[in-house]
C-alpha cells in the first residue's frame, strides 16, 4: 500500500532489511488525513475556514513612553493574523532547520508540539496497542514509558551500563549503550517496533557515538525504527548529531527541540528529522494546525542567522560554565560530593551525594535536595531512584551567579548534615 502524499521516488532503499510499510500500522497507511482549509489556499479573501474576519479583540496594554521597545513587541505580537488558522506545514521554519542541520530539504523535517508530540505520534503510527512494544534504555527520559502506557504499548527495558567509570565518548563506560543486549532483546522479541535512545542522555548527560547508532541501524534482525532523542545535542560539540544519518538510513528518526539550546521551552516546538517516507506518515497523522502562529513567529525569529549565532555563543558560555561548576563541585569532595557520573555532554551535571563511608546516600541526597528547595530557594533535581543513579542530584548549568550560589548553599548545608 503506497504512502499517501509521498513521491514514489522518495521511497526508502537503505538499509535493505527495512520496509517502512511493515513498520507502520495498516490503519495508518490507509488513513486519508484531514484536509484543512489552509492546505489549499492561504492568501486572498479567506472565507473558507469559519474564522473571525474582524480579527481578535485583544487590546494592547498601556505602556509608558519609556517602554517603547515593549510596546513595539506587543504591537508585533498582536499583528500576527491571530484570527486566521496557522499554516499546517510552516515550511519557512522547516527550511531553516534543514539549512542549520545540513539536510537536503524540508521533506526531512516534521514539527511537533514539543518532542512529546513526536514521541506520541511515533507510537501511534508504528506500534499496535495491546500487542507490540518499544525498547528503552534506562535511566532515560521518562516520557517514553508514559506515552507507552497511554497508548497501551509494552516496554522492553535494556538498561545502560550502570557500573564503571565514565567512558571514552560514551563507549563501554558508565551509561554507555549495551548494544549486544539490545540485539539479544530484538532477536527474542520481533514485536519491538521502536528503540528509543537518548543522546546525550537524560539524566546521564552521555553522548551515544554515531558508530553505535549505525551498528543498530544496520542490524538486519531489527525491522523497526531507531529513535534518537537529541534534546541536548547542541551542548555536545560539533558533528555529534545523528541527523547526519537520515539521508543514508530510512530506519532512523532524530528528535530535536528549541527548548534547550535555543532557550524557548515555553513555546513548545519539537522537531523530527527523518527520511521523507516517515515524515510524510507523521504529516498525514498529525492534527491539522498543531503549531500555533505565535509559536511559529517566535521560532522563525530564533532560527535567523543572527539568532543562531547568539545561541551558539550562549551554548559556548554554558559549556565553559559546566567546567567551572564541575571544578567547584570537586572542591566539595571532603563534604561528600562524589565525582560526576556520565560524560557531561549536556547543560547539566549528575553528581552523587555520599555518606561518611563514601557510598551513594539517597537519604542524604534527598534531604539536601529538599532543604535547598524549601529553605534556600535553590531547586535542583533528585534522581536517586533512577537505575545507576543512587544518591544523585542533577544540577542544570545556570548563570555564573546562580552556579556560585548553588555551590555555596551546598557547602553550607553539607557541613551541617
Amino acid at each position: 500500500m503506497p504512502i499517501l502524499g509521498l513521491d514514489p521516488s522518495l521511497y526508502p532503499t537503505k538499509p535493505a532489511h527495512f520496509d517502512i510499510e511493515k513498520v507502520i500500522r495498516p490503519n495508518i497507511l490507509s488513513l486519508h488525513p484531514y484536509r484543512c482549509a489552509r492546505d489549499d489556499y492561504s492568501e486572498g479573501i479567506l472565507l473558507d475556514a469559519n474564522e473571525n474576519a474582524l480579527g481578535h479583540s485583544i487590546a494592547p496594554p498601556r505602556v509608558n513612553n519609556s517602554d517603547a521597545t515593549l510596546e513595539a513587541e506587543l504591537e508585533h505580537t498582536l499583528d500576527l493574523d491571530l484570527h486566521r488558522y496557522p499554516s499546517p506545514t510552516h515550511d519557512p521554519i522547516k527550511k531553516r532547520i534543514a539549512e542549520i542541520r545540513g539536510l537536503p530539504g524540508t521533506e526531512y523535517v516534521f514539527l511537533g508540539v514539543g518532542s512529546d508530540e513526536v514521541i506520541d505520534l511515533l507510537m501511534r503510527v508504528c506500534v499496535a496497542p495491546g500487542k507490540e512494544k518499544i525498547l528503552t534504555t534506562p535511566p532515560t527520559y521518562g516520557m517514553y514509558a508514559v506515552c507507552a502506557q497511554v497508548n497501551d504499548v509494552g516496554v522492553v527495558k535494556v538498561p545502560l551500563e550502570l557500573t564503571g567509570d565514565n567512558g571514552e565518548g560514551g563507549v563501554n563506560g558508565r551509561f554507555s549503550v549495551r548494544l549486544g543486549e539490545i540485539k539479544k532483546a530484538v532477536d527474542a522479541d520481533p514485536l519491538i517496533k521502536l528503540v528509543f535512545l537518548c543522546s546525550p542522555g537524560n539524566p546521564t548527560g552521555t553522548l551515544i557515538p554515531l558508530s553505535v547508532i549505525k551498528e543498530l541501524l544496520e542490524y538486519p534482525n531489527f525491522k523497526g525504527i531507531v529513535v534518537v532523542d537529541e534534546a541536548y545535542i547542541d551542548f555536545a560539540g560539533q558533528d555529534a548529531s545523528a541527523a547526519s544519518l537520515v539521508t543514508e538510513y530510512a530506519n532512523i528518526c532524530v528528535m530535536q527541540t528549541l527548548s534547550k539550546s535555543f532557550g524557548l521551552a515555553a513555546i513548545r516546538l519539537g522537531v523530527a528529522i527523518a527520511h521523507p517516507s516517515l515524515i510524510q506518515i507523521l504529516m498525514n497523522t498529525k492534527a491539522p494546525y498543531n503549531i500555533s502562529t505565535p509559536t511559529a513567529s517566535l521560532a522563525l525569529s530564533a532560527l535567523s542567522s543572527s539568532a543562531v549565532g547568539s545561541m551558539q555563543k550562549k551554548v559556548a558560555t554554558l559549556v565553559s560554565s559546566r567546567k567551572t561548576l564541575l571544578a567547584g563541585l570537586s572542591e566539595l569532595r571532603s563534604l561528600g560530593v562524589g565525582e560526576s557520573v556520565g560524560d557531561n555532554h549536556a547543560n547539566f551535571v549528575l553528581v552523587p551525594i555520599l555518606d561518611k563511608n563514601g557510598n551513594p546516600d539517597n537519604t542524604r541526597a534527598h534531604r539536601l535536595y529538599k532543604t535547598l528547595a524549601e529553605s534556600e530557594g535553590v531547586v535542583v533535581r533528585f534522581r536517586g531512584t533512577e537505575p545507576g543513579c543512587a544518591g544523585c542530584l542533577r544540577i542544570t548549568i545556570g548563570t555564573e551567579e546562580e552556579n556560585a550560589v548553588v555551590l555555596r548553599k551546598m557547602r553550607e548545608l553539607l557541613e551541617k548534615f
